[in-house]
């Protein structure tokens, strides 16, 4: 789809008090590579932090070499072009440096665009890859040199980057370049509308007592905001009275940021109010990490009757905004059309969060639409045709039909920024990790669409995504399904103007289709990789695995008239099923597997048995909440869910301090810029398990730093301590070891712990890397590495694996490299 800015809705005004700013221009430096490699997986190499971490790395100077294991490299001179930016053939998967030299310790904003990160004497900071432009960092400059290596993207000798420093006068500001805000529309609720926007903390104190007033039309509203620590930023939630306007019209709102019910600065932003059948953006506060997010409108135009209308929910592709997306249809007369962000332009892929943001909003959808629930349809371009691919064979039963547009079915074939998901593997180990990206394998899912209508649309001619892919699914569906139509647009390139998605036809094959209600069907066909992901079809449920993150497979019948349940299994241990369709007081029989037959009376009219898979198939009792589950399944990024909290050492050495906060906030950092994210940074002696009930937890640091470790992870089999990790009756030991691991909270039904860990400096800082917020890259439930992985890649590490359903390492299964 066209590359479409955020709508123009949002205009922003500066206030004669805005911050006066001297500005540093890089203008030369150094650079080298390719010396680096990371994607979408586990696994990474980076000579130059291996460098780093080892404390061997020299200060670069025209000429001296590093060493790879595929050459000696020499670092060479680059130099800025008018524009301020960087370019040269060493950009590609290299390091540019740049030094400042200042004259005093002080405080600073670095703006860093094209790149991937940037290490700041040593520090692991937020890089911005796509150029947005606005992703400022906070930091403390040290009198004399400052040295900063920037990671350059892949495709970065291509655009290069900038790099500038500036020195605002107020230590503590609001920032109005990366606002989420909403659109006021005609007779629409108005009053509470939540705006997201950016408080920047360039002082050496974190900011508390904090509460920013937002004022429109004279109609004010406080909201309390949540701590910022020192040198960050955060993107904080703010209400804002939208008014009851019966036209359109723009409006300005005065945001005034207060501690302590002082000011401390502020910003005006202009709104809009929209005319009703207008498309129109909202947004929602996300449970996902407690951010605002938004979601876009094109609104039904329909008569108004008692008939309910469609939801047509429509993902977009690569740098769209969902407000764009929504723009290219047409309002319906038969139903709504919502476009959720994936959390950003490019986002996740529509995986993992981004996954999760479409179920959100598909919730909020249905809550504020009321849709005929029979008739919900899933669509999408580009990258939001791989998302339509992906979500319509992971969520079967969500949609009536299917119509993906100029799309490609996996990140294995077609991976954007981040590389593709790796297809094979070169150890047993490798395997392992690759095995916990299964649940992105469209190919391995495409079963699932048999109850689904699929309409495939692409051009002939698109030279971005090709119609190869469109044809590759066109063949694999017509080996089995039978309810399919594909269209090819002769000449279309990857965007042929809206009807690219909005083409009638494709709404004219949805308006044919409907949902079938779970008691009317009776064949279930099933496949999942992770029931953590996705465990449920129609009255089938995969709770737990025999070998996890292995394709689990359900293919059961329903006979009403003999009253019997029959079919096959594959790495399935638990299953539910439920039983709404057979009347109380039936005699049923359940055969699995061809193993010995199960007979159950039904005792409720919507009840659901429990089954359990050891020698044969037996009747279970409720499913323990301790036990893994479809709420909480694994793998290690499950944590970073549930309104996550990031909780960082304090009770190591100064350095093993500093490291876990400084690698805490850019985590926080990347998971803003990836996803539109905020997230609290919590020092473990302020953590009380209480305070933050039902949370995910991400911890930072080992059981000899950190003070939350006792709270959390005392009855874990993976202890880690200074030099030393125990894994159940294994031991590895050194102070270059790192570890990601996943646990669940022991007092908490739903939550889980994350744990980034390390023996020592070195392994703490080879854990730095966090490619798990690549959308589909696979992360098990446990990962042990030294930091010779950095060198060696899959040789460095010394496990991997997942727990047991108990969560034991007993009843686990992980792989161990040949030199434990």
């Amino acid at each position: 789809m066209k590359n479409f800015i955020l709508a123009a809705s949002i205009f922003l005004l500066t206030f004669t008090n805005s911050i006066a700013q001297n500005v540093h221009f890089f203008s030369e430096g150094l650079g080298v590579g390719p010396v680096h490699q990371y994607g979408r997986e586990a696994l990474y190499k980076d000579q130059l932090a291996y460098l780093l971490y080892s404390g061997t790395l020299v200060s670069p100077k025209e000429g001296s070499q590093i060493s790879t294991t595929q050459a000696e490299l020499k670092w060479k001179p680059v130099k800025t072009d008018t524009s301020h930016r960087f370019r040269g053939d060493s950009f590609s998967n290299g390091y540019v440096y740049l030094t400042y030299d200042s004259k005093k310790e002080q405080a600073a904003v670095l703006n860093v665009t094209g790149n991937d990160m940037v290490f700041v004497n040593g520090a692991p900071r937020g890089g911005d890859v796509y150029r947005y432009g606005w992703m400022n960092l906070p930091l403390k400059l040290k009198k004399g040199k400052n040295e900063f290596y920037v990671r350059v993207a892949r495709f970065g000798r291509f655009g290069g980057i900038t790099a500038k420093l500036t020195f605002p006068e107020k230590p503590v500001y609001l920032s109005t370049e990366d606002l989420t805000a909403p659109n006021a529309v005609v007779g629409l609720k108005n009053d509470s509308l939540w705006v997201g926007i950016v408080i920047v903390n360039t002082s050496a104190k974190p900011l508390t007592t904090l509460t920013v007033k937002s004022d429109a039309a004279g109609k004010s509203i406080t909201t309390t905001v949540p701590g910022i620590a020192a040198f960050t930023t955060r993107k904080v939630s703010v209400l804002v009275n939208g008014g009851s306007s019966e036209t359109p019209n723009k409006f300005p709102v005065v945001i005034n940021l207060m501690q302590n019910g002082k000011s401390i600065d502020s910003k005006s932003i202009e709104m809009e109010t929209y005319e009703a059948g207008k498309q129109y953006s909202r947004t929602f506060v996300s449970d996902i990490d407690g951010s605002v997010q938004y979601y876009a409108v094109s609104p039904y135009i329909g008569p108004k009757t008692n008939t309910a209308p469609a939801l047509f929910f429509s993902v977009h592709g690569a740098e769209v905004q969902a407000i764009s997306q929504a723009r290219a249809y047409k309002p319906k007369d038969w139903g709504v059309l919502v476009a959720p962000t994936n959390r950003r332009p490019r986002g996740f892929n529509w995986e993992d969060w981004g996954r999760l943001d479409a179920l959100e909003v598909l919730d909020i959808a249905k809550k504020t639409f009321s849709p005929d629930p029979s008739k919900i349809y899933l669509t999408g371009h580009s990258m939001g045709g791989h998302g339509t691919w992906f979500l319509g064979a992971t969520y079967p039963d969500k949609w009536a039909a299917i119509a993906p547009s100029a799309g490609y079915p996996t990140l294995s074939s077609y991976g954007s920024h981040d590389g593709v998901i790796p297809d094979s593997a070169g150890s047993a180990v490798e395997a392992i990790l690759l095995r916990a990206s299964n649940a992105s394998n469209v190919l391995a899912l495409t079963q699932n669409y048999k109850g689904l209508g699929v309409y495939i649309a692409h051009g002939d001619a698109d030279r971005t995504v090709s119609v190869e892919y469109a044809r590759q699914m066109k063949k694999i569906l017509a080996g089995f399904h039978r309810d399919f139509s594909y269209y090819e647009h002769i000449g279309g390139e990857h965007w042929y103007g809206d009807i690219s998605v909005d083409w009638p036809p494709i709404f004219n094959f949805f308006s044919w289709h409907s949902i079938a209600k779970d008691t009317a069907t009776n064949h279930i066909d099933f496949t999942t990789a992770n029931p953590g992901v996705s465990g449920k079809y129609k009255w089938a449920t995969i709770h737990q695995q025999i070998s996890p993150l292995k394709y689990s497979k359900i293919i059961v019948d329903l006979n009403k008239t003999k009253n019997v349940i029959t079919g096959t299994t594959e790495n399935v241990a638990t299953l539910s099923l439920n039983l709404a369709a057979i009347k109380k007081g039936t005699s049923l029989k359940v055969v699995l597997d061809s193993l010995p037959a199960i007979s159950y009376e039904v005792k409720g009219d919507s009840e659901t048995i429990i089954l359990r898979k050891s020698n044969q198939w037996a009747l279970s009792g409720s499913l323990s909440e301790q036990e893994k589950n479809t709420a909480r399944s694994g793998t290690f990024k499950e944590p970073f869910k549930n309104r996550m909290v990031f909780v960082y050492a304090t009770a190591g050495t100064p350095q093993e301090n500093t490291w876990a906060f400084e690698k805490a906030r850019y985590d926080a950092e990347t998971w803003y810029y990836r996803g539109n994210g905020a997230v609290e940074l919590v020092a473990d002696k302020d953590f009380n398990p209480s305070a933050f009930k039902d949370r995910g937890v991400v911890i930072y640091g080992n059981s000899s730093n950190n003070l939350a470790w006792g709270k959390l992870l005392a009855n874990c089999p993976v202890q880690i301590s200074t030099g030393k990790i125990t894994v159940g009756t294994r031991q590895f030991n050194g102070d270059d070891l790192s570890a990601y691991f996943i646990w669940p909270r022991q007092d908490s039904k739903t939550a889980s712990v994350a744990v980034i860990s390390g023996t020592g400096k070195k392994g703490m800082q080879a854990a730095n890397a966090n490619q798990y917020f690549a959308g589909g890259s696979g992360f098990p439930d446990l990962m042990i590495f030294s930091s010779d992985m950095l060198n060696s890649g899959f040789k460095g590490v010394k496990m991997a694996g997942f727990f047991g359903n108990d969560w034991s390492v007993e009843k686990g299964e992980f792989e161990y490299s040949s030199d434990k």
